[in-house]
């Protein structure tokens, strides 16, 4: 890998020319990802605005439906180095971020502190069932999803962009799992379910996996073109109206707020936090790129609306009760939220 900038990289190309080879570069990876993972459209494209926008990703789906290896086929597509953590119950901190440990120095022949980098220093770290962990390990992330450094022994490392934590979760095993903290899952980007596939697709997954080894999944996009998209992704443009109505309708998620629909009063404890309408318009700038498209419509906010709010809406004991969903929450919640009449 070189030094070179994002700027260098692409010099001479003004932002229009940037985003539409972050449009083919979208179709280039999508291709390389279908040489494995089959159907999942929906997923694919959720899983590639959050590389594009900079954002962390939690997978949630049953076993057997590709969460592992939709991630480490994205990495290898990807000239990044890549990372996988194992959580489990007996994972420590320092297992993640890394510990000062004792060495010899040949030059002096003492003894000294040198510190040993851990799994989390990489550019895509898979977070593996990330909720086998107890939380003091969970935490030992929240650093580095947010402010991506690592501080150990009051020391503080920095980490090298770009950074990406793709976490999986099994939602129907309970034994020996701990739910993640609220304030861990605000630091997800998206939330992204998987669901089982069509029957066609299925036949297409057994006859793939029961064949000859697929073609070799080639890296077709480097460190320094990511970094470069991801510039052009915060420079796309968006109508105050669409950015108004993506916080409306965070907002409106809140049980607290005057203006906030009965059944969300009913059946909400807490609603989402402004990290959810930045996501709402952050990630339908990388959506609007990935389609070629150079504007965010309203249909982006809400294309992007279960991924973004699914994770950070607390249903209370009445909803869980009544076995209503905070997806059924979110659909209730777009229903009641009027778009604004003029169209973009």
């Amino acid at each position: 890998m070189t030094g070179t900038s994002p700027a260098e990289a692409f010099a001479g190309l003004d932002d229009g020319a940037v985003a539409d080879r972050l449009h083919e570069a979208g179709g280039r990876i999508t291709a390389e990802l279908r040489k494995v993972i089959v159907g999942q459209d929906a997923v694919v494209e959720q899983a590639l605005i959050a590389l594009f926008a900079g954002g962390n990703c939690l997978l949630v789906g049953v076993p057997g439906l590709a969460k592992t290896l939709l991630i480490s086929t994205l990495a290898q597509a990807l000239d990044l180095k890549f990372s996988r953590i194992q959580f489990t119950p007996d994972l420590m901190p320092s297992d993640v971020t890394g510990t000062d440990v004792i060495q010899d120095d040949p030059a002096t022949g003492q003894r000294r502190l040198a510190f040993m980098a851990g799994p989390v220093f990489a550019n895509v770290l898979l977070a593996d069932e990330i909720n086998r962990t107890p939380p003091k390990t969970q935490s030992a992330l929240l650093e580095a999803m947010q402010e991506r450094r690592v501080t150990v022994q009051g020391r503080t490392y920095d980490l090298q962009p770009p950074f990406f934590v793709f976490a999986t979760q099994n939602p129907i095993e309970l034994e020996g799992t701990y739910p993640l903290p609220e304030a861990q899952l605000d630091r997800f980007m998206l939330e992204v379910f998987l669901d089982y596939l069509s029957e066609d697709d299925e036949v297409d997954v057994v006859k793939q996996t029961t064949a000859l080894p697929p073609e070799p999944v080639q890296s077709v996009l480097t460190r320094e073109e990511i970094l470069a998209f991801q510039r052009v992704v915060r420079r796309v443009p968006v109508a105050e109206a669409v950015t108004r109505y993506a916080v409306n309708l965070v907002r409106s998620s809140r049980p607290s707020q005057p203006n906030a629909p009965d059944f969300v009063r009913k059946y909400v404890s807490y609603g989402a936090s402004v990290r959810a309408a930045q996501a709402l318009i952050l990630g339908g700038k990388a959506r609007a790129l990935l389609q070629g498209r150079t504007h965010v419509g309203y249909e982006d906010v809400v294309a992007l609306a279960r991924p973004v709010l699914r994770h950070r809406i607390i249903a209370n004991f009445q909803a869980q009760s009544e076995k209503v969903t905070t997806d059924r929450i979110i659909e209730q919640l777009v229903a009641a939220v009027p778009v604004p009449k003029s169209s973009l």
